[in-house]
C-alpha cells in the first residue's frame, strides 16, 4: 500500500495529465515550500544540538566531494554517450550532482514510518550538496575565464530562498534546542506530513507539465533519468559506508545522491550558462528522476544499503 503522501503526488500527476483545472495558488505553494524547508532544518538542528559540531567536518568535505564527482560522472555520460551540446550536458550534470529537498522530505517520511533512525546532520549535508555541483557545472560549461560572474553565482547559491530557509532552520533548531522550540512544534513538526502531502500534490502537477518535453527530446533522457540515480545512489551508499554511518544514514545518503535539483541549480544555471536549454534539465530531473525516486527509488536505495551493510558489516573509516 502506497504512503498517503505519495497518493497526493499521484493525484497531482493524474490531474495534470488530464489537464484538470486543479492548481495551488502561487502564494500557497510558496508558503508550503517555506514551511517544509524550515521544518526539515529545525528537525536537523534539534538533533544536531546533541552532538559536537566539529565532528562533522570530514563528513561535510566528503559529501561535497561526492557532489562534484557525481556532476563529473553525469557530464561524461551526457556528453559522450548522449552527445548533448557542452552547455546542455554541463547544466544537466549540475542538476544531478546536486540534491532535491522534496525527495529528501519523502525519504524522511519513509524512514519515520518504519522507525529507522538516521544521522541528525543530514539537513546540513543536504544544504552543502547544493554548492559543489553548481560550481563544477559552470566550470564544465565555460572553463576558467575572467568573465565568470562568480559573485552573482555565489549570491544565487548561498542567498537563495531554499538555502537560507534550510540553513536558517538548522541554526535556529541547533541554538534553541527542543525545549525552547516546543511552542512552535505543532506547526512545524506535527503538521509535517500534511505539509508534505500538499507540496507533493503541486509537484505532481508540475511533473505532468514536463512530460511534453520528454516526448520531444527522446528516449535517452528517460533512460538517463532512471539509470543515473541508480548509479549515484551506489556512490552515495559507498560514501556512507566509508564514513561509518548507520544503516539509515547510509541509505539516506544514497537517496540524497540519487536525487536531482530543480530549484537552486536551475536558477544558478540560468545566470551562468544562459545558452543551456533549461527544458532538458527540468524534463529529466522533474519528469523522470523525481517520480522514479519517490515512487520506487527510495525503497530500492534502502534495500541496496541494507544489502551493502550485510556484505560489509557497516564498513567504517
Amino acid at each position: 500500500m502506497l504512503d498517503p503522501v505519495l497518493l497526493f503526488f499521484l493525484l497531482g500527476l493524474t490531474a495534470g495529465l488530464l489537464r484538470s483545472e486543479l492548481r495551488l495558488p502561487a502564494a500557497v505553494y510558496d508558503l508550503i515550500s517555506m514551511l517544509l524547508l524550515l521544518a526539515i532544518g529545525l528537525k536537523g538542528g534539534v538533533e544536531l544540538a546533541k552532538q559536537p559540531f566539529s565532528a562533522l567536518a570530514w563528513q561535510t568535505l566528503a559529501v561535497m566531494g561526492m557532489g562534484s564527482l557525481l556532476a563529473l560522472l553525469a557530464f561524461g555520460v551526457l556528453r559522450f554517450v548522449g552527445r548533448l551540446p557542452r552547455a546542455d550536458a554541463a547544466s544537466i550534470a549540475a542538476h544531478y550532482g546536486s540534491v532535491s529537498v522534496a525527495t529528501y522530505a519523502v525519504g524522511v517520511d519513509y524512514f519515520t514510518n518504519r522507525q529507522i533512525d538516521f544521522e541528525a546532520q543530514m539537513p546540513l549535508l543536504l544544504a552543502v550538496l547544493e554548492i559543489p555541483a553548481i560550481l563544477v557545472g559552470i566550470l564544465l560549461a565555460r572553463g576558467l575565464s575572467r568573465d565568470m560572474r562568480l559573485g552573482v553565482v555565489a549570491r544565487e547559491v548561498f542567498l537563495g530562498k531554499g538555502i537560507v530557509l534550510l540553513v536558517g532552520g538548522l541554526l535556529i533548531g541547533w541554538i534553541a534546542g527542543p525545549e525552547e522550540l516546543a511552542p512552535i512544534t505543532p506547526l512545524f513538526f506535527d503538521l509535517f506530513k500534511g505539509i508534505l502531502a500538499l507540496f507533493l500534490l503541486e509537484m505532481g502537477l508540475i511533473t505532468a507539465a514536463q512530460f511534453g518535453s520528454l516526448r520531444r527530446y527522446g528516449l535517452f533522457l528517460v533512460l538517463f533519468g532512471i539509470c543515473m540515480p541508480l548509479i549515484s545512489s551506489t556512490v552515495g551508499i559507498a560514501v556512507g559506508l566509508g564514513l561509518g554511518m548507520s544503516l539509515g544514514g547510509t541509505a539516506m545518503l544514497g537517496i540524497l545522491a540519487a536525487s536531482a535539483s530543480y530549484i537552486a541549480v536551475p536558477a544558478a544555471m540560468r545566470i551562468s550558462v544562459p545558452e543551456a536549454n533549461p527544458t532538458l534539465s527540468l524534463a529529466a530531473a522533474l519528469g523522470v528522476t523525481f517520480p522514479f525516486n519517490v515512487l520506487v527509488g527510495i525503497p530500492i536505495y534502502h534495500a541496496m544499503a541494507t544489502h551493502a551493510f550485510e556484505l560489509t558489516g557497516g564498513l567504517g573509516p
